[in-house]
């Protein structure tokens, strides 16, 4: 419990110091909304099982969700890894990670799996991500 713990305050701190809360995108004449922690209600999973449940057609996204629950293997010092699935997300708090790309970015997420409760590095859409007030 205690790496776990541990595990969770560095993803944290290094989230913490890469972010910032205002920045301009790299071509500089778009201001992008950037924080270290959020909150994220939506769909967000391993990032090929994200892909492939964006590139589903939107009749069917109900039924990919149920068949690909999130999966990782997880270390005996509580460390999650090698994920397939997706989950769903609701107000969850998260640590911002990195941007992906325009609309996706990777958060640390408490995620329920089999053995537990555990953080895992998912994807999510950027629109599906609230910055926590400071």
């Amino acid at each position: 419990m205690k790496y776990l713990l541990a595990s969770t305050l560095a993803l944290v701190i290094v989230a913490a110091s890469t972010t910032t809360n205002a920045q301009t995108s790299p071509g500089g004449d778009t201001p992008k909304q950037e924080c270290a922690i959020g909150y994220v209600t939506g769909i967000g999973g391993a990032a090929q099982s994200f892909r492939e449940y964006l590139a589903t057609p939107d009749r069917d996204k109900f039924r990919f969700l149920a068949d690909n629950p999130i999966q990782c293997k997880v270390s005996d010092e509580g460390r999650a890894s090698g994920c397939t699935g997706i989950t769903s997300l609701r107000h969850e708090e998260v640590s911002v990670y990195d941007d992906i790309d325009s609309t996706t970015m990777a958060v640390v997420a408490r995620v329920e799996l089999d053995r537990g409760t555990y953080p895992v590095i998912i994807v999510v859409q950027k629109r599906d991500v609230q910055c926590k007030e400071q």
